[in-house]
């Protein structure tokens, strides 16, 4: 144990999920029974209880479901981080995600997304240049 609660312990399962975050890829699992894939790693489907599950790469999009600004916290490393922002994002492939939001302060529900790997940890920060036009109401 390294005393720092922010980084993963990998075992045999989730070794794969963790290396391929330290080369700058996000995969997620996908249930070769149902279709669906989901997040966090799991050796078997939440959906549908099948084992024949895969890794699959994500694209690293994902839209801004929720989010929470922390202004303390005294577990190292975090106190050196406040205020910082824990957040659940929906990704592209389907799955929500628990992630934080790095950079831009300026959030809303709905904003764009991209992944981006701290210490081979992924967090989130906000797609710039993107702007929704709202379409017609239906």
């Amino acid at each position: 144990m390294t005393g720092r609660l922010d980084l993963p312990e990998p075992d045999a399962f989730t070794r794969t999920y963790w290396d391929a975050a330290a080369e700058g890829r996000l995969l997620i699992r996908r249930c070769r029974a149902c279709g669906r894939a989901h997040h966090y790693p799991r050796e078997f489907c939440p959906r549908c209880w099948s084992e024949d599950v895969t890794w699959e790469a994500a694209s690293g999009r994902a839209t801004l479901y929720t989010w929470s600004v922390v202004h303390r916290n005294d577990l190292p490393p975090f106190a050196e981080r406040t205020p910082y922002v824990v957040a659940v994002v929906d990704l592209a492939e389907g799955p929500r995600m628990m992630t934080e939001v790095v950079g831009e302060r300026e959030l809303s529900a709905g904003a764009d997304l991209e992944v981006a790997f701290r210490e081979g940890i992924p967090v989130f920060r906000i797609v710039l240049g993107i702007v929704k036009v709202p379409g017609p109401a239906k």
